[in-house]
């Protein structure tokens, strides 16, 4: 390993997902960076974010997340935003997770490093969380998010809620940033109902999700897309080797029929490994000693 270049990926979500040029503003500081390889951008209009998929060289993509950061500190003000998916900061997360050669370890040192240098930098204060998190709670987003920007502005002069790093306080308009290393990073997953009874969706999201009775590995909400037919069950996939993406889909599909509604389709947000689609594969085709090396473009990946 110490003699082939290591490579991190990281998944950064910055509270913006509608203004076009503040987008393309920030996303421009990961674009042209030696070292550095901007996988794909995905705006979300009603959540207001911005979810970024980035592949890199350890210090060429700290240095690269630590620059699109400040530019999300200068062009997001927390006071003026708003939007339906949960945030604490203008550069909100900041997750990493090992891609090729390094190590879950190597992650967790480098996520620290890139989290004193936001404090130091700009004067941001920042939230350990994942492999990094400083007590059991704090490895979950939402424990840390638990009020948003709003309620935990309120709260985060108290020992429980302060932040790891910076004074116990957020920032007067950005916030502040989740930093964290994690061995997997999160898919996300729509599947679409021909329904527009929202509340039967967030039905469906409860029955699907760890905390209410589900999978341990799956977060989910009902929610409308405004420029689609129908609403969905969206689902955030923490682990896609445990609880594969086949095993989501039927099961949002069973419980779908017991409303008397049918899945229309499903929908992979953003870059997802080919490990989580062949594991798909296998499943519904009843692959029997199916060898990746069958591929034959993955002998170019080699």
């Amino acid at each position: 390993m110490a003699d082939k270049k290591k490579f991190i990926l990281a998944v950064p979500n910055f509270s913006d997902g509608r203004r076009k040029e503040v987008i393309e503003s920030i996303v421009s500081e990961l674009k042209g960076v030696e070292g550095v390889k901007l996988i794909s951008y995905e705006p979300e209009h009603d959540f207001n974010r911005t979810v970024v998929t980035v592949i890199g060289e350890p210090q060429s993509l700290k240095e690269a997340l630590l620059n699109m950061a400040a530019k999300s500190y200068e062009l997001i003000d927390m006071n003026e935003q708003s939007g339906t998916h949960p945030r604490i900061g203008s550069q909100d997360t900041i997750p990493l997770f090992p891609f090729n050669n390094i190590s879950l370890e190597e992650c967790t040192e480098l996520a620290e490093e890139i989290g004193k240098e936001i404090y130091d930098r700009y004067g941001v204060p920042v939230f350990f969380s994942g492999e990094n998190a400083r007590c059991k709670e704090r490895k979950a987003l939402s424990f840390i998010r638990k009020g948003q920007y709003e309620g935990l502005k309120e709260v985060a002069h108290l020992d429980e809620r302060k932040p790891d790093i910076g004074e116990a306080k957020l920032h007067k308009s950005a916030g502040a940033t989740i930093v964290s290393a994690d061995k997997e990073g999160l898919t996300a997953y729509n599947v679409f109902l021909n329904t527009e009874d929202l509340s039967t969706a967030k039905k469906i999201a409860k029955a699907v999700r760890g905390p209410s009775g589900g999978f341990s590995t799956i977060r989910a909400v009902g929610i409308k897309f405004p420029e689609r037919v129908g609403v969905v069950v969206s689902m955030n996939m923490f682990d896609c080797g445990k609880t594969p993406l086949y095993r989501a889909y039927n099961f949002v599909k069973n419980e779908a029929s017991r409303y008397g509604i049918t899945v229309t389709g499903s929908e992979i947000v953003g870059p997802v490994k080919l490990d989580y689609l062949l594991n798909s594969l296998g499943y519904y085709l009843g692959l029997e000693n199916f060898d990746t090396k069958q591929i034959l473009e993955t002998h170019l990946m080699e």
